[in-house]
């Protein structure tokens, strides 16, 4: 049902040469790019009608606009399972509490005297959240992606999520639900590249978005790489992948059910165990066939597990687990060991970590708390999940007065000189008359240094 890497008894190869050990999904987005390239420019030129077109094509549903009207979101919230609603209330209120918290606010340095440098943190003006649709529905996903834009003070929001035909040809009621429960009221039902393409060029029903996040099947990652520049984007996200890095004492039953729970994602999902006993590897196996026969998607799991994206990997040594999966870079990395979180701490790459036997990934999911947009691919040696952050840009604003110029500009006519810029420090001296002052007094290192060296001695 998994595969297994014996990587016991010899050293670990380094970087790359360990990466290409480990067991990882083919996902070719280049490929698909010579797919998308005409869709999207094809709803450059058409807009709204070519959305419409492959709304048609692809997903079996014809209608006359992609923005769901407000009647429909305020129906499908009215008609929510009430234990749904309360569950999704609770999912925002732990959200909230989290991201709220990585709110940054500007600060000024002062450089000099009459020398400062604020940074001013502006939120993105306009973003485009998409929600997968496909084998799952996905109302976490609009909280995921909506909760961080809100807190970082995104004033325009606009949700899409392909169009079902079940459901006469807008999203699933419970992503329209999710939408209206957080107050978004522009949400479209557009799914694939020609969302993405709908989001970065706009459509008669759809202003141009500056940032688009969330995740989506190979299609809305090459649609993405394809207009990132256009757009802001927060990732290439490919299929979801779990790593649980556990030793002896783990219960295999815990281990088994999450590798499942990722598993029943996607055919492509991955799940990866990492251990370093021999008998918690075959306790897991022995469960896997149990488990996977009990759950509902047991085809899909199954093909998952098969797949060379998900492997039993064995190890000498919790040490060398770290190894192991600091060069996976997990999406969701899970640590069942002795001393759980003082091994968490040791970890430098994954998108999340969850530290121990109660804290499973399917709670950050959905209640944890934390964002479940996260990093895949190994892509999480150099990025970071979804958050505040991501709607916010830096703005640098600095402010000099002549003194304080003076007292840089020297340094910078002899830098600009140095670059072969010479209209550089030309703009310094076009400021002092045609010449470069001398620094004052108490701007050149060496007067500091002489009364930094007196009061010294004066003591």
């Amino acid at each position: 049902m998994i595969s297994r890497i014996d990587l016991r008894g010899a050293a670990l190869p380094e970087g790359a040469a360990l990466r290409d050990l480990l067991p990882r999904a083919e996902f070719d987005v280049e490929a698909a790019l010579e797919t998308v390239r005409p869709i999207c420019e094809d709803v450059r030129h058409r807009g709204t009608a070519a959305v419409l077109e492959y709304n048609r094509r692809f997903d079996g549903v014809t209608h006359g606009a992609t923005r769901v009207p407000a009647e429909a979101l305020e129906r499908a919230l009215a008609e929510l399972d009430p234990a749904v609603r309360a569950a999704l209330e609770e999912s925002v209120r732990r959200a909230r509490l989290v991201h709220r918290d990585q709110r940054r606010t500007d600060h000024t340095t002062r450089v000099v005297p009459g020398g400062t440098v604020t940074e001013r943190w502006v939120p993105v003006e306009r973003v485009g959240l998409y929600v997968p649709g496909g084998v799952a529905v996905y109302p976490s996903s609009v909280v995921m992606n909506v909760v961080p834009a809100q807190e970082a003070g995104v004033a325009g929001i606009a949700v899409s999520s392909p169009p079902q035909a079940a459901s006469g040809g807008l999203p699933h009621p419970t992503i329209l639900a999710a939408c209206a429960l957080l107050g978004v009221d522009e949400v479209h039902a557009a799914g694939g590249a020609q969302a993405i393409a709908m989001f970065a060029h706009g459509t008669e029903e759809c202003r141009p978005v500056n940032l688009v996040t969330g995740p989506g099947n190979i299609y809305v990652v090459a649609a993405k790489r394809l207009l990132k520049g256009r757009i802001g984007i927060d990732a290439e996200a490919g299929p979801t992948e779990i790593a649980v890095l556990a030793d002896a004492g783990a219960d295999p039953v815990h281990v088994a059910a999450d590798l499942i729970s990722q598993a029943e994602h996607d055919t492509l999902a991955a799940s990866v165990l990492v251990t370093d006993s021999a008998a918690l590897a075959d306790a897991v196996e022995g469960e896997l066939k149990e488990q996977v026969a009990r759950t509902r998607h047991h085809e899909r799991v199954t093909a998952a597990l098969a797949g060379r994206q998900s492997a039993i990997v064995l190890v000498d040594g919790v040490d060398e687990g770290l190894r192991v999966v600091d060069a996976y870079a997990a999406e969701h990395l899970e640590v069942q060991t002795a001393d759980a979180a003082a091994v968490a701490a040791r970890v430098r790459n994954a998108g999340a970590v969850f530290v121990g036997p109660y804290a499973p990934v399917s709670l950050g999911d959905y209640s944890a708390g934390s964002n479940h947009v996260l990093p895949t691919g190994g892509c999480a040696c150099h990025s970071s999940g979804l958050s505040v952050q991501s709607f916010l840009r830096g703005i640098h604003v600095v402010e000099y007065d002549r003194e304080a110029l003076a007292g840089a500009a020297r340094h910078v006519v002899t830098l600009a000189e140095a670059e072969d810029l010479p209209a550089h420090g030309d703009a310094i001296r076009a400021r002092f008359g045609g010449a470069v002052p001398d620094a004052p007094r108490e701007a050149r290192p060496e007067a500091a240094a002489g009364e930094a060296g007196a009061g010294e001695g004066a003591r």
